[in-house]
């Protein structure tokens, strides 16, 4: 199945490390975007991550509902049908998560994938994030701890943030100021509560810099080695062995970056990159234009009746499936995924 099982999820995370190259994480809210997400996997000949945020969620569940579990599953659900339609491997995973939430949204999708693995089956989603980041790192590796052992014991990975990503994203805002960039402790006590792969496996969302949100090429001040440095303190603190890299890191709040440092990233062991702002931006495009070129059939002017090829929301969504996908694409070539799908 094209839906990545527990097993084949570990190893992509572990050929992502190992070969220098990081999965775009899309974000998405509907059918269409799960279905330009797909394509554009499929076109790069790349697995990929597609995710559902706090607030994507609540969307796909609908203005009346309003419930992130709901829209969650029902998504999940449904790319779990239509991906076995594409040629590559994909996994599902819930984006930013913070304290406040846990128990409307990752709590109780951690217990639904359990009872499918308890019946034998694969977990719903292949992993999930907590954000601590707004809370003291103790606490934050306190709670940790406890999901990471649900998280294991129903065959999901675990994604953490330690550090603070600047920015606003669902709501959720932080400064811009010298939290953006993880401590070399923060490693240290990092590894130290969650081990480095023997409690279950998770990702790590350290910070250099990242902001979320909107900027041109310049505006957002990373300093990758900050990775590096991360890498290399738990090697030394634990005895490991030299140039070894113990944490798969995320990387969060990229727009606007320059190749160079995301390149720089993936060499010192990111592993997954998520992607929203530039794929929203490439899928709204075609609707605005085909709005403004066909105003005159979309809208009744007049008391005339449109033209309902142009209202259709068919054609323009088409067009927005098409557009977003190749933004995909984009983005697993700049990751260096692109080509390495074993499915």
């Amino acid at each position: 199945m094209p839906i990545a099982t527990p097993e084949v999820y570990a190893d992509m995370i572990s050929r992502a490390k190992e070969n220098g190259f990081a999965y775009p994480a899309i974000n998405c809210t509907s059918s269409e975007t799960v279905n330009a997400a797909l394509r554009g996997f499929a076109d790069a000949g790349s697995d990929g991550i597609i995710q559902f945020s706090t607030g994507g969620a609540e969307f796909i569940s609908g203005t009346r509902v309003k419930d992130m579990v709901v829209g969650a599953t029902a998504l999940a659900e449904y790319t779990h049908v239509a991906a076995q339609h594409y040629p590559v491997n994909v996994a599902l995973h819930t984006d930013h998560c913070p304290k406040d939430k846990l128990n409307t949204y990752v709590r109780p999708l951690i217990a639904l994938s359990q009872e499918r693995v308890d019946r034998g089956g694969n977990p719903l989603f292949q992993s999930h994030m907590w954000d601590g980041s707004a809370i003291d790192l103790d606490e934050n590796l306190s709670i940790a701890q406890e999901l990471i052992e649900k998280t294991s014991a129903a065959k999901i990975v675990l994604e953490l943030e330690i550090g603070v990503v600047g920015g606003e994203e669902d709501g959720v805002s932080h400064d811009i100021n010298d939290k953006l960039y993880t401590a070399p402790g923060d490693f240290v006590q990092t590894a130290k509560a969650l081990g480095l792969g023997e409690k279950g496996i998770y990702l790590l969302a350290a910070t250099f810099g990242n902001v979320h949100g909107v900027y041109k090429p310049g505006n957002v001040k990373l300093r990758p080695e900050v990775l590096k440095e991360g890498q290399e303190v738990v090697v030394a603190e634990l005895g490991l062995e030299a140039g070894s890299k113990p944490f798969n890191f995320v990387f969060h709040g990229g727009s606007g970056s320059s190749q160079e440092e995301i390149r720089e990233a993936l060499s010192y062991g990111t592993i997954k990159m998520n992607v929203d702002t530039d794929t929203q931006y490439a899928f709204t495009r075609p609707i605005a234009g085909h709005m403004f070129s066909n105003y005159d059939g979309v809208l009744k002017i007049d008391g005339e009746v449109g033209n309902k090829k142009t209202y259709d929301p068919r054609t323009y969504m088409k067009a927005a499936e098409v557009n977003m996908a190749a933004r995909v694409t984009q983005a697993c070539e700049d990751l260096l995924s692109a080509g390495t799908s074993q499915k």
